[in-house]
């Protein structure tokens, strides 16, 4: 038996094939382009998706038994605002995620109508990334395209939809538009009434492990496989690269080096930090998870290696940053794209602050690097603060293969940095849920535990953490004091 995981991400779409032991049989990915039409603006072509999705597909397909892959499910790139006409046509660019044209927007929904109403009604304030004010947006700067929306949907929802003909979200996907309330597990009336949009614009709404339907038969057809293929919903991306990293107990705590930085914890419970520091989303194992995120990690040596040093050679410069000792002059703000955990700041920029005549490259690269997990570190306090204990974390993404940034992060964070046997991510996870809505699998708890194992295990270095904790006290300083001159300079 085959389950395929169909990951649409933020540059590519990447589809999995795993066996009924949780083997990776076949794995590819496809590109695609991403467009910045105007700074701060950051759109997609959801046709692009689905054109290279079934192009992977039929990628993935060639070989295999074709006759037993039994079910497909999904992962996408979250809050990314999908519209469609009466037709089924796209109405406009897909805004995503990382877009950060609602300011305006934020500021209304929670200023003019209150943090704590928002919070009340959804579990959560609401920020440039979320789909909620990209809705306001559409409907003040594009009243034409927001009157032919009549399906609002997210980036995976989209493929869901084109492969099996059923309008359809999950809840873990949902909690991050801002109009899901996320304790009750349904959509906001609240919100949907300040939105002036209906139930009817949006999908139905699903646990992440749910079967919605069959594969449309003329898809079946053109691919090969049989009709009655189950499509099983999915969700949004952390929440599935969280069991693809078998964060689903209580209390277990994974961290993603993507594009974007995040750290997840798993909770039996639904809980809001008095702040709003944290996102409080549905979990895709039908429970809850508490999330923070930093918009630029792996996005910041991606930018420091091929736009600064105009370089391709990752290896390179990490070695390099190897020889560097620890230097609490030099520091790195990851802001390259503003920030959301804890800051939620649109407008703060990445900074690297204490230069001097004695650094080179090496310690700059390095800087990068603990930049990054002083922002993450930034989450795990509030954790703290809320009394969840974590004492080792689940670690993937692009960037956990570099030992050194693990280090990094595990001497920074004070914890135990676990490699696991595959770093798939979120692919994975969608191709866990996809068994698991099969029936392979009774609860997505037992299908992690049988697949997932710790293959390395990465400790803090007591000397170190010490290090650390002392750089990371002049690290959060950095921001309060230039974070009225960040908004000078936009």
């Amino acid at each position: 038996m085959y389950f395929i995981g169909i990951d649409i991400g933020t540059t590519s779409v990447k589809i999995i094939a795993t066996d009924e032991n949780g083997n990776i049989v076949k794995s590819i990915s496809k590109e695609y382009p991403l467009s910045f039409p105007k700074p701060l603006w950051s759109q997609q072509n959801p046709e692009d998706w689905w054109r290279q999705s079934i192009s992977g597909f039929k990628e993935l397909l060639d070989g295999l038994d074709k006759s037993e892959v039994k079910a497909v499910s999904f992962s996408g790139q979250m809050h990314g605002m999908v519209t469609l006409d009466e037709n089924d046509q796209v109405v406009r660019p897909a805004i995503l995620w990382n877009d950060q044209r609602t300011e305006k927007e934020c500021e209304y929904l929670n200023k003019e109508i209150g943090r704590d109403k928002v919070s009340e009604w959804t579990g959560n304030i609401a920020i440039t990334g979320f789909t909620a004010p990209k809705v306001l947006w559409l409907k003040e700067n594009e009243p034409e395209n927001f009157a032919a929306a009549k399906k609002i949907m997210l980036p995976k929802d989209y493929i869901a939809y084109k492969m099996s003909g059923v309008f359809a979200t999950d809840m873990s996907d949902a909690s991050g538009t801002l109009y899901l309330d996320v304790k009750n597990r349904k959509w906001s009336p609240e919100m949907l009434a300040l939105l002036g949009i209906s139930e009817e614009q949006l999908p139905s709404l699903y646990e992440s492990y749910e079967v919605i339907g069959n594969i449309k038969p003329e898809l079946a057809k053109e691919l090969g496989l049989n009709e009655d293929v189950k499509i099983v919903i999915g969700g949004g991306d952390q929440a599935v690269a969280a069991v693809g990293g078998g964060v689903v107990g209580a209390g277990s705590c994974s961290l993603s080096l993507g594009t974007s930085g995040v750290v997840f914890t798993s909770n039996e419970e639904f809980f809001v930090d008095e702040n709003n520091g944290l996102h409080s989303f549905c979990h895709a194992n039908g429970k809850y998870h508490l999330m923070g995120v930093t918009l630029a990690a792996a996005a910041s040596l991606k930018w420091w290696v091929e736009e600064v040093n105009k370089s391709e050679d990752f290896d390179g410069l990490l070695k390099e940053a190897e020889e560097a000792q620890i230097d609490d002059s030099l520091f790195y703000l990851p802001y390259l794209m503003g920030e959301r955990t804890p800051h939620n700041d649109p407008n703060c920029r990445g900074t690297f602050i204490g230069i001097n005549m004695t650094h080179e490259r090496k310690h700059m690269t390095r800087a990068v690097l603990e930049g990054v997990a002083f922002s993450l570190r930034d989450t795990f306090e509030i954790m703290k603060e809320m009394g969840i204990e974590i004492t080792d974390i689940s670690i993937s993404g692009g960037g956990a293969k570099s030992k050194l940034w693990c280090e990094i992060i595990a001497d920074v964070l004070n914890v135990r940095v676990n490699k696991l046997n595959t770093n798939e991510g979120p692919a994975y996870g969608a191709a866990i849920l996809a068994s698991v809505g099969f029936g392979l699998f009774n609860r997505v708890e037992d299908a992690c535990c049988k697949f997932i194992k710790v293959t390395e295990s990465i400790h803090p270095d007591k000397e170190n953490s010490q290090l650390y904790n002392k750089k990371y006290e002049k690290f959060r300083k950095i921001y309060p004091a230039t974070k009225e001159l960040f908004k000078q300079l936009i």
